[in-house]
């Protein structure tokens, strides 16, 4: 299985032979470097350590910056392992581990909202707004629940109320690499992902495939790119 590390960009489109545009992310990966590799003989599991975008070491304590040092890497902000994947210590991943026509799941923090009311966080109906219907057209309501409703005399777990709304871990599978840019460490994908501009993302190759790219302009692009690609070569 395949990971790695990425920025996002933002959105752009890409236009296909016949003038179709195509909704693409971009995300840019610095290269990951392989800090550690763990064993299944020494840790119980065999994993690799990454660490991606570069810092200055005034932003890390001291034990972080002896962790670098022996890896012999610069100062990263983020650590993360990958499950499953082979490398050495000191090996860059880059944008070339995925291809184009390669799906992949991107997992990612969706953006944060704050503290909102019940309205905005959960799809509730506002109150009356007719004359004589008073002031709460905003408020939650009536929370009565349990045998005999507000005898119930508690909240239970799980009502839906006013609170901090997104910020929440989200995984969007099976998305199509519509083209990578290794030279720019740069990879578009098709559709949208979780998050906010200059989001970490986390890319994995898709363990279920639930579908096959059916669209045939999608398909040409793709296969116009391959040809391309190879001419360079």
């Amino acid at each position: 299985m395949k990971s790695l590390l990425g920025t996002k960009v933002g959105m752009t489109q890409v236009f296909t032979e016949t003038g179709k545009a195509v909704a693409a992310t971009v995300i840019y990966v610095e290269p990951n470097k392989v800090l550690a590799v763990k064993t299944n003989e020494k840790d119980g599991y065999n994993a690799i350590q990454i660490g991606y975008e570069t810092v200055k070491e005034k932003a890390l304590n001291k034990p972080l910056l002896g962790q670098f040092k022996k890896a012999n890497s610069d100062p990263k902000r983020h650590i993360k392992e990958f499950r499953d994947v082979v490398a050495e210590v000191g090996a860059e991943l880059t944008v070339s581990e995925f291809e184009p026509g390669q799906l992949v799941n991107a997992q990612a923090y969706t953006k944060g909202h704050g503290f909102t009311g019940s309205i905005k966080r959960h799809n509730f109906s506002m109150g009356p707004m007719g004359h004589g219907a008073g002031y709460p057209h905003r408020y939650v309501g009536s929370i009565a629940k349990g045998r005999g409703g507000s005898q119930a005399q508690r909240v239970f777990k799980g009502t839906k109320l006013p609170g901090h709304y997104g910020h929440e871990l989200v995984t969007t599978k099976n998305l199509l690499v519509l083209d990578v840019k290794a030279n720019e460490n740069l990879i578009l994908i098709k559709g949208a992902i979780p998050g906010p501009k200059g989001s970490i993302v986390l890319l994995k190759s898709a363990k279920k495939v639930g579908h096959i790219v059916s669209d045939p302009q999608v398909v040409n692009y793709l296969a116009n790119k391959a040809s391309s690609s190879e001419a360079n070569k």
